[in-house]
């Protein structure tokens, strides 16, 4: 199992959304800059996180991106999803012809990676934006990141 690019990008342009204040709306260039995101690709994640309900996009002057709903409601597995990523981490859990053992039922790897898969979905799930910025509802706080870097803020108005 691997996260794509994709999934990456996705879960920095939503922590960058999270540390804003509630409701804040901001450029897309600024997601971009702040986060080393080709806008290109940004744009078209901001497409798959809108359609999902997790940002909201905003046109015209003062228009741009923020979050749809407060970060304690978004978890890491929306995002995946969002963007398209899964955890899958063996085909046979996708789909049992892909199986060597005739089937799921004859397989005791098939039953411990199912449960290990289940794992991984349910740690995706605890991760909220909330937690991931260390913040409360507008609090503009740095909070340290994960290896000890500290997480910046820079709104965009």
């Amino acid at each position: 199992m691997r996260l794509n690019q994709a999934t990456d990008y996705a879960f920095r342009a939503v922590l960058y959304l999270a540390q804003l204040p509630t409701g804040e709306v901001v450029e897309a260039q600024a997601i971009a800059t702040q986060e080393c995101i080709p806008i290109r690709f940004l744009l078209k994640i901001l497409r798959l996180l809108t359609k999902a309900g997790i940002v909201d996009s905003y046109r015209g002057v003062g228009g741009g991106y923020a979050l749809a709903r407060p970060p304690v409601e978004i978890t890491l597995l929306d995002v995946l999803v969002a963007v398209g990523g899964t955890l899958q981490i063996n085909r046979c859990l996708v789909d049992a012809e892909f199986c060597s053992k005739q089937g799921p039922s004859h397989c005791p790897v098939h039953r411990a990676l199912g449960s290990i898969q289940e794992t991984l979905i349910q740690e995706f799930k605890r991760y909220n934006f909330a937690q991931l910025a260390g913040n409360l509802p507008g609090s503009r706080k740095k909070q340290p990141g994960p290896y000890g870097r500290e997480l910046p803020h820079t709104g965009a108005k």
